[in-house]
Parts: structure tokens; sequence; C-alpha cells
């Protein structure tokens, strides 16, 4: 499997586990922008009221999963989850928090709920 492969099916488990925790997925792979400044959000997924825009990582451990977030990306994905509520106005009520699903395959999950903020 190559790491794109790898990446993908990073992406689809943490889409089961948060569905597994209530959660309906309400976008996956949104792009935001375009050039150096674009961002992509891996998906955003809703639960009552609350609107996460989560940020999935897949490493040989989770720790370094954890640490390959940088504070840049971080930024990016801040933009991006405001272009996603300036462009679905149905969601600009909702509570909104940024996570972080860790993957260690074959099957280690560690989610990070409220990883980082704005």
């Amino acid at each position: 499997m190559n790491n794109y492969t790898r990446g993908k099916y990073a992406e689809f488990l943490a889409r089961c586990y948060m569905r597994l925790h209530g959660f309906g997925i309400v976008a996956k792979n949104y792009v935001s922008g375009r050039g150096t400044t674009a961002g992509e959000i891996d998906f955003i997924a809703k639960r009552g009221n609350l609107l996460v825009f989560v940020e999935v990582k897949q490493r040989t451990t989770l720790d370094n999963a954890a640490y390959a977030i940088s504070r840049t990306q971080q930024h990016r994905l801040i933009r991006g989850a405001k272009n996603f509520i300036k462009n679905h106005l149905q969601y600009r009520n909702c509570d909104l928090r940024f996570d972080a699903v860790l993957i260690k395959l074959p099957f280690s999950i560690r989610h990070i709920e409220n990883a980082w903020s704005e």
C-alpha cells in the first residue's frame, strides 16, 4: 500500500470512528482557496449543534502523527473552516471545534477533541 492509499484508508477509518460516536459527515476533502494558502479539511462532522473540522494524520506511531500537524497547517484549517461557514450559512450558528484523529495502521486510533483553536 502506498502513502496515498494509506492516507485515504486512514481518513475512511476516522470517518467510521466519528460515525460510531454519533456524528454525521457533512463534507469530506473540503478545499478552500487556491495556491499556497489553500487548505484541505479532511472531513467535517456534525452532532447536534456541534460542527467539527477534522484533520486526520496517519503515521508509524500515534505520537508521530500528533506532531505532524504543524501550526501553519492549523491556521490553514481555521481559514478553511471560516470559508466553509461563509459558503454554507446553515451552519453559521453551530458551535465549532477542531479535532485531530490520529491513526497507526493497521488499527490504532486516538481522537483528540479540541486539538487547537483560533
